[in-house]
């Protein structure tokens, strides 16, 4: 596909990394030299200096014959003017990134009058995704698939865990009777897909999928189900911390936000009533204490600085402090506290990234079954794909123990009419199925893309 990406920032960067990646034509155009410079030099993209919003620009990009382009620079208004002018060029679909609240509401009718096919938030998709975890203390990342009915859940596997030290395949009947498949898991900065012979060790974060009542049921099995959160630290008062406070009010929790900026703080008090606003740095070890950090159920550290973000949720690890989320966008410095214990850390370019890839990978494949649910795990080095079987998938009624499935593909999770399956060797799929699947990074476009060429026995699933 030809991709034009206006605005060569974190998100259009990490765009053009994925989207190249994958084999796309990429045009990035941006007004800066230096950010066009370290593109030219790291990626296999076309560059072009210029404004996005400006007719000769985008045409000079090719967007008179453009399949996609991608508006995410720093201004909203900016990023639907491109939408605009290069709908009029001839571009055959478009995406604006819009983080302002006005705009957000005003989606439906921006979209008729801007020519904008599809607008992301990542900022609302990043508190909904903080919201999530809150729900559910006990993972460091949870997926959803199927409107809510399949969810995908991460932990880190501790020493006293039942489970360490003996294949999957020898795991007790207690947990082979809950409907749900351990589908991935890292060890040492290596993503593994298991089989029946895996065997999980002390340290390695696990992901765990199927119907939320068994996830829910084996997270307390384990010894990881929390209370319920009640009060919420968050520290920085930006956008993310606007939309995160709105939905932890309606979720009847207490949120104390800290904000260095005065005239920000009178903002939030404003549109915030319910949350209670202390203006001060929460970098300040001494504010956080006497702000009795240690009495919150959860810290949320959303400063503009991944930095301080990384250092101060450490700290509130260090004072007990139950749940721990922080953001960070700079992915090399997310290993290493992960290392340190600290396992929440969400990125919105990424959220950003997981989205436009997800509707990059329907244009292409509009003929196949359809992909309706798309997440980047284990730190990008697998993907959960949700397919909705049809008539052009080949094996339907074929029992999957007879298939041959290309090297780092599981089929997870198969729900038929309505009822939630964690497939088994004699499983099969039918039309009309829901169909997740878990690769090993292999950009599976269709879930036609799975099979090998040939049907041969391989024995049952992993467990």
């Amino acid at each position: 596909m030809n991709i034009i990406i206006v605005g060569d920032g974190k998100v259009g960067y990490t765009l053009a990394e994925h989207l190249s990646r994958e084999e796309h034509n990429v045009t990035i155009v941006d007004t800066s030299e230096e950010a066009l410079r370290k593109a030219d030099e790291s990626l296999d993209v076309m560059c072009i200096k210029g404004n996005g919003a400006s007719i000769t620009a985008l045409r000079e990009a090719g967007a008179d014959t453009a399949d996609l382009l991608i508006a995410a620079t720093s201004m909203d208004e900016i990023n639907m003017v491109c939408c605009l002018t290069a709908k009029r060029l001839g571009t055959r679909f478009t995406i604006a990134r819009v983080r302002n609240v006005e705009h957000t509401v005003d989606a439906s009718a921006l979209k008729h009058d801007m020519g904008i096919d599809t607008l992301i938030n990542p900022e609302n998709a990043t508190a909904v995704e903080i919201a999530r975890l809150l729900r559910f203390p006990s993972a460091a990342n949870i997926e959803t698939f199927y409107r809510g009915r399949v969810e995908l859940m991460s932990f880190r596997a501790r020493e006293e865990d039942f489970f360490l030290g003996q294949p999957l395949s020898a795991l007790s009947q207690q947990v082979r009777n809950l409907p749900i498949l351990f589908c991935a898991a890292e060890r040492n900065g290596e993503v593994i897909i298991p089989d029946g012979s895996f065997v999980p060790q002390a340290e390695d974060r696990i992901y765990v999928i199927g119907a939320p009542l068994g996830v829910h049921e084996f997270f307390k099995l384990i010894g990881r189900y929390a209370p319920h959160i009640r009060n919420v630290f968050v520290v920085g008062g930006g956008r993310i911390t606007y939309y995160l406070s709105a939905i932890l009010e309606r979720m009847n929790m207490h949120v104390k936000i800290v904000e260095l900026s005065e005239a920000r703080c009178r903002q939030l008090s404003e549109i915030l009533p319910h949350s209670l606003i202390i203006c001060g740095d929460g970098t300040d070890q001494e504010l956080l204490e006497s702000e009795n950090l240690e009495d919150a159920d959860a810290f949320v550290a959303l400063t503009g600085r991944d930095e301080d973000n990384l250092i101060i949720s450490l700290y509130a690890m260090q004072r007990k402090v139950a749940k721990v989320v922080a953001k960070c966008n700079r992915q090399n410095y997310t290993g290493i506290v992960r290392d340190l214990g600290l396992d929440s850390v969400i990125s919105p370019k990424l959220f950003t990234a997981n989205q436009i890839l997800h509707i990059v990978r329907g244009m292409q494949n509009s003929k196949g079954s359809v992909m309706s649910t798309l997440y980047r795990i284990a730190d990008g080095g697998a993907e959960a794909a949700e397919f909705v079987v049809n008539e052009t998938t080949r094996h339907l009624g074929t029992p999957l123990k007879d298939l041959r499935l290309k090297k780092g593909i599981l089929v997870a999770v198969i729900v038929h009419q309505g009822r939630t399956i964690i497939p088994e060797g004699s499983s099969t799929i039918e039309l009309g199925d829901t169909v997740i699947i878990i690769s090993s990074n292999q950009g599976i476009l269709d879930i036609n893309d799975i099979f090998d060429n040939s049907i041969l026995d391989l024995g049952a699933g992993n467990q």
